[in-house]
């Protein structure tokens, strides 16, 4: 799987809402490979969209339609400056991949020394976590090719979220989590308050 990370500052949330669901609504079924979307704005005016493709090519494709380029030259004008783009082929689901219907979502980025170790760590059965923290729906993961990441966690509830988050971590798992982190810098937290989602319909 490969995922698109797409960033940057909005003042009308309004606007931009409308460009997505005019893309979901008349460029989405000709986007050839695209699966969905996890997007939504932080308190101080972050858009964050978490774009899934079956591939990389599949995401070159579509940017390559033509009313893909009109579609996004009307949408860059809702940004207020620099959008960053995070193309990201290391990509996996963890958990149930996250839902629709969640009410939160929490968006975790970084840096890591090492890709490999740190995608075999989080590609490890998550059973444990699971009965640790059973708000957390899903999530995806993506690495890009300089180590940059961005991990999204779904929550039914932001309230449910904050009650896991005081939650202890069986020791095992615990043990695992924090020598992992040794390896992370410049570590954030983007919450998305009202997150909003896309679908691609099955064939």
């Amino acid at each position: 799987m490969f995922i698109q990370v797409i960033q940057g500052m909005c003042s009308d949330e309004a606007a931009l809402r409308m460009q997505m669901d005019r893309w979901r609504e008349g460029l989405a079924a000709g986007a050839d490979g695209w699966l969905g979307g996890t997007y939504g704005m932080t308190d101080d005016g972050q858009f964050v969209g978490v774009v899934r493709f079956e591939s990389r090519e599949a995401a070159a494709r579509n940017s390559l339609r033509p009313e893909q380029g009109m579609w996004w030259e009307e949408t860059s004008r809702c940004f207020d400056g620099e959008v960053t783009f995070h193309d990201c082929d290391d990509a996996i689901l963890m958990l149930d991949g996250g839902s629709d219907d969640a009410g939160f979502v929490q968006v975790i980025q970084g840096r890591v020394e090492d890709a490999e170790r740190f995608r075999a760590f989080m590609s490890q059965p998550m059973d444990m976590l699971h009965e640790a923290r059973p708000e957390i729906i899903g999530g995806t993961i993506a690495i890009d090719a300089d180590g940059f990441f961005t991990e999204t966690m779904a929550f039914r509830s932001e309230e449910e979220a904050r009650k896991g988050e005081q939650m202890e971590l069986p020791p095992e798992m615990s043990e695992q989590f924090n020598r992992e982190m040794e390896q992370v810098t410049d570590m954030r937290y983007l919450d998305l308050h009202h997150p909003w989602f896309a679908t691609a319909m099955p064939a």
